[in-house]
């Protein structure tokens, strides 16, 4: 890619399995989809029909659970097709349900650099709005990117049109939310892409994000001072076209890199990813991404996957969590995780404890693997699991022990910090077990609560 000619991002969505905790229900084929966490990553990838398993194999290595798929381009009028490998729309549909299965997802994206916008070949409106709503309902997304560059950012009458089909389908669907992949230059977004922003605004879309591609700034600049300075830059512009006030500017960016070598023979090196995560964790931009996961990311056994996803609370090696049972130490307390009273019934709560020794079933826990670094977090008193009560996605919601009937409030991600210990992101909320209130006192119930950043809190564990 060139500065001026470059393809990027997309993203992704956890998926709502049924209820533990409560009544069970069999599962849709198709479960309503969450809210976005606030903070995620979702690499980039170019998909056809050879690399559609990265997905899955970074999943596993990195615990990253959302996507950017890129690219939809006409195959002709109103028909989209995916750019790289020619394949119909509806293809790779088996891949992304498995994703959502596991508790991700994929946002479609439109456009890119050189393969076409299908808002300049589908002339009629409804038409458009058409086909948008067929991605929608063939991937059971709840979110379309739309990779503007090029002519097409000085193309007003396709803008215009695009605009005005996106309007009428959130008018229609108000689940789907909208992104922009765009241009961006050391010192802020130039200004074909702040109209076409301000066009969508007054068309009435509501626009979700806007992904900035921090990359390709030219021969001799350093890539993560640059893309820095372009996030500093853009936040004002989003303030004024979206009447939002900082952090909500911050909130709605996303950085988008190129990993390792640029087309300008800069490069993005894996330290500066880990910085340049760091920077974003610390101003709350919503969405890291990076171009791209197969010719990029794949050969460094997915470096750039694990620095990017910390911000979605994901530490990177999942795997390496000790088999067996273990009393698990809140690091702010010194206390054990603990079932109270040693219960054996459905619904006792999840508590903090002294720690005992000998023979201490309930408070001996063991982490059992399921998918996509997932697993569920068994008592080996009762035999019974941690899970998040009614299923709830709320913070402050309480912890406490059930039977495993395999839903998402019921599993949980491992996320080793960098002093060694562990926190435990819940895969239905993408919250994280915490201990409530932050306390020290014994019979101190557990919740959930937006997973932090640091070490040694009462959301970090030690295993004994």
């Amino acid at each position: 890619m060139s500065h001026g000619a470059r393809k990027i991002l997309v993203l992704a969505v956890s998926a709502l399995l049924p209820v533990a905790g409560a009544a069970v229900l069999a599962a849709p084929a198709h479960a309503a989809a969450t809210a976005f966490p606030a903070h995620y990553s979702a690499p980039y990838l170019q998909i056809s029909a050879s690399d559609a398993g990265d997905m899955a194999a970074d999943t596993k290595a990195s615990g990253t659970a959302f996507f950017s798929l890129a690219f939809l381009t006409p195959q002709s009028g109103c028909t989209p097709m995916w750019e790289d490998g020619n394949d119909a729309m509806n293809a790779f549909a088996s891949q992304i349900s498995a994703l959502q299965a596991a508790g991700g997802n994929v946002i479609p994206s439109f456009g890119g650099a050189s393969g076409g916008e299908l808002a300049q070949t589908c002339t009629s409106v409804s038409s458009l709005e058409a086909a948008y709503a067929k991605v929608v309902s063939t991937y059971h997304v709840t979110r379309l990117d739309f990779d503007i560059e090029g002519s097409v950012l000085d193309d007003t009458t396709s803008d215009q049109r695009r605009d005005q089909a996106l309007a009428q389908l959130q008018a229609a669907d108000p689940a789907v939310q909208i992104d922009f992949t765009v241009p961006v230059d050391p010192t802020g977004m130039p200004s074909d892409v702040r109209s076409m922003l301000t066009g969508a605004v007054k068309a009435g879309v509501k626009v979700n994000l806007v992904n900035i591609m921090t990359m390709d700034f030219g021969d001799g600049e350093n890539a993560l001072n640059d893309a820095e300075s372009a996030a500093n830059g853009s936040v004002p512009q989003l303030e004024s076209i979206f009447g939002v006030g900082s952090s909500g500017a911050w909130g709605m960016l996303g950085l988008t890199p190129i990993a390792g070598q640029n087309d300008d023979n800069e490069v993005f090196s894996q330290s500066n990813a880990a910085t340049l995560e760091s920077f974003a964790a610390a101003h709350g931009v919503q969405e890291l991404a990076f171009w791209e996961l197969d010719g990029y990311d794949k050969g460094t056994g997915y470096a750039y996957s694990k620095a990017f996803n910390k911000i979605t609370g994901g530490g990177g090696d999942t795997g390496s969590f000790p088999s067996g049972f273990h009393q698990l130490t809140v690091q702010h307390s010194g206390q054990c995780l603990d079932v109270t009273g040693a219960s054996t019934a459905n619904g006792a709560v999840i508590d903090q404890n002294t720690c005992g020794t000998g023979s201490q079933g309930g408070q001996e826990f063991q982490f059992l693997p399921v998918s996509g670094g997932y697993g569920e977090l068994q008592n080996e008193n009762s035999g019974k699991d941690v899970v998040v009560q009614s299923a709830s996605t709320a913070k402050g919601a309480a912890v406490i022990q059930y039977t495993q009937n395999g839903t998402s409030n019921g599993l949980w991600l491992p996320i080793q910090q960098s002093d060694g210990t562990w926190q435990f992101k819940n895969q239905n909320s993408g919250l994280c077990l915490d201990q409530s209130g932050a306390v020290t006192t014994a019979g101190a119930a557990f919740d959930q609560w937006t997973c932090k950043t640091g070490t040694g809190d009462n959301q970090d564990f030690a295993t004994r």
